[in-house]
């Protein structure tokens, strides 16, 4: 079998195993254009259709199902006796695609970056840092991280150190002008810094608990923001109160330095914190072993 004929085959059986010619492409890292082409090529060569298709789905059809059952074992065989190779490599070699959120990345990921080159100096670890969600598969990232409540059931999850807190925190100015609020609801009295995900047109609404119950207040105010860091900025300022991650990195310092006081902290349990996650597979490469038990480390002992 030449060499291109077997990538035609495997591109064959990932779009069987995904049902989605995006997302396959996307796995493959070609775009859907170049992987319907390879598709038409194979069918003209082996003389029958392959998948049945319309704008709203894709399935295998009769020979796509004999072709896949006689062919994925063969594949898989093939994938492993690769991995059995790369795995006695002294050091894990290849690229890691990582998609994280801004604050994920400045607390778990820049701060040990030397210290991850100096132990897998082979690997190139490629970051996209975007608070946006998205769906890493589709996106062709090998690996994310998240908070717990974004987390895919379908997705292999590691902690990344502890549960977080978000607590509201405003200047002692804004609180000697304006008071400070003593219960959620009395938000609505005061002047708020808005947050607006990426990619979202929906304000976020801030999220306390009560009485093991939790519950949302949706606020108002003269701030809208997309990265919660600059939120912060903004209420040491005065602008009004804002509502964040505790962070070393961000919240800390300006608490300890007397810039913020923090507030409703009754009303503000801890909650799943960060996970790297990457999608079920048989065989995990051996990079993105190497990254995820890495940043297990360095994040529960920094």
């Amino acid at each position: 079998m030449r060499g291109h004929e077997f990538a035609d085959l495997r591109a064959f059986a990932m779009i069987a195993e995904h049902g989605n010619f995006s997302r396959a492409a996307a796995q493959l890292r070609v775009t859907p254009s170049a992987l319907s082409q390879t598709i038409r090529d194979l069918e003209e060569r082996l003389g029958v259709s392959l998948f049945n298709r319309t704008t709203r789905s894709t399935a295998l059809t009769e020979a796509g199902t004999r072709l896949l059952s006689a062919f994925k074992p063969a594949m898989e065989q093939m994938e492993a006796a690769v991995q059995d190779v790369s795995s006695r490599r002294a050091t894990p070699a290849g690229t890691v695609r990582l998609h994280l959120p801004r604050l994920a990345a400045a607390t778990l990921v820049e701060p040990v970056l030397g210290r991850f080159h100096e132990a897998y100096p082979d690997i190139v670890l490629e970051l996209a840092i975007d608070d946006a969600v998205v769906d890493i598969v589709q996106a062709g990232f090998d690996v994310g991280i998240t908070l717990g409540e974004l987390l895919a059931k379908d997705m292999v999850a590691v902690k990344l150190g502890p549960d977080l807190h978000q607590v509201a925190v405003a200047s002692p100015d804004y609180i000697a002008r304006h008071g400070q609020p003593r219960t959620p609801a009395d938000l609505h009295g005061h002047r708020c810094i808005n947050w607006r995900k990426p990619g979202s047109g929906k304000l976020y609404n801030w999220e306390f608990q009560a009485d093991g119950r939790w519950f949302a207040v949706a606020v108002d105010g003269p701030l809208v923001v997309s990265h919660r860091d600059t939120a912060l900025a903004a209420a040491a300022q005065g602008v009004g109160i804002a509502f964040a991650y505790w962070s070393d990195r961000w919240m800390r310092p300006l608490i300890e330095q007397g810039a913020l006081v923090p507030l409703l902290r009754d009303y503000s349990p801890p909650f799943p914190g960060w996970y790297l996650y990457y999608p079920k597979q048989r065989y995990t490469p051996a990079p993105v072993r190497a990254l995820a038990e890495f940043l297990r480390r360095t994040a529960d002992t920094p």
